[in-house]
């Protein structure tokens, strides 16, 4: 049985945590943040509801969420049942017509839906999308050796400012449509890119199964400018899989994005930790060392 010494720490625990996260939900009233959602977030059923209450939590305070979201293992189990053969090209799949269809019925279905209804059981609105909902995310081919891979050429975001103001979470797939009305599987990364840099979004983050971006020693740096993750890259710090994730930063903030976030989703509650609290949840990046 719990002593009412114990009843009184934490409530005084949970006091001192409200109280910190207090500016931080005035500073964010009315927000865009606009959430990667890949990962371990995605891989279990209780990481998904974990997810989907945090979100709404979001909402519920006056930030408008946006999540964009992967499923490449989803996608290459159904290929294999399928038994579609994939070609690679330099590690890279290629997207030909009947794999795109694959994709798109995965993305655009099985997983959107998915994160749909756990945002919705947990007390949201949420709506499933994908670019090419209202022309949302115009494409062109990315490479031809690769197919039906697409770059966002033109994001329009008219249609989630609509969903804002009904206080809708938009859920988004990264499919885009091509001029001549090709279908395109989108990086997920590029794509939520891509969309917050067309909302301005004040924060893009990009859920990862790592803690970061990480120094020379293998420590996490908690705050980086757009130069300073220019000088790790060339020095080969910033290296592999990290390389794309930094890219999609900087390529989001030179399209106006305020801050770009890479934190680890497999740590409860990231998405709250980064926004509420002053210590944050991974490594923040910003155009200039001494951003908001």
């Amino acid at each position: 049985m719990r002593t009412q010494d114990a009843m009184t720490r934490d409530n005084a625990a949970i006091a001192r945590t409200l109280n910190e996260a207090l500016p931080y939900l005035t500073r964010y009233d009315d927000a865009v943040v606009v959430i990667k959602l890949g990962g371990h977030a995605m891989g279990s059923d209780e990481g998904m509801a974990s997810f989907a209450r945090d979100v709404v939590l979001m909402r519920t305070v006056g930030i408008n969420p946006v999540i964009v979201h992967g499923g490449g293992p989803m996608i290459n189990e159904l290929l294999a049942r399928l038994g579609v053969t994939s070609e690679f090209v330099r590690g890279k799949r290629v997207t030909d017509a009947e794999t795109v269809r694959v994709v798109e019925m995965v993305l655009a279905g099985q997983v959107n839906k998915r994160i749909v209804q756990a945002i919705n059981s947990a007390g949201g609105r949420a709506v499933g999308l994908s670019g090419k909902d209202a022309d949302m995310m115009v494409c062109t081919q990315a490479d031809p050796e690769l197919g039906f891979v697409g770059a966002p050429s033109r994001v329009d975001p008219s249609l989630l400012h609509s969903l804002f103001r009904d206080e809708m979470i938009p859920v988004i797939a990264p499919i885009g449509t091509g001029e001549a009305d090709e279908t395109f599987n989108v990086n997920g990364d590029t794509a939520a890119g891509a969309i917050a840099g067309a909302l301005k979004a004040d924060r893009l983050l990009l859920l990862t199964d790592v803690s970061g971006v990480k120094d020379a020693t293998g420590e996490v740096v908690t705050q980086l400018s757009a130069a300073k993750v220019r000088e790790l890259t060339e020095a080969g710090v910033i290296a592999g899989g990290m390389i794309p994730k930094t890219e999609t930063a900087l390529d989001a903030l030179a399209a106006g994005v305020r801050a770009v976030v890479i934190l680890d989703g497999r740590v409860p509650n990231a998405v709250l930790l980064e926004l509420f609290t002053s210590h944050g949840a991974g490594s923040l990046i910003r155009a200039e060392a001494d951003g908001a």
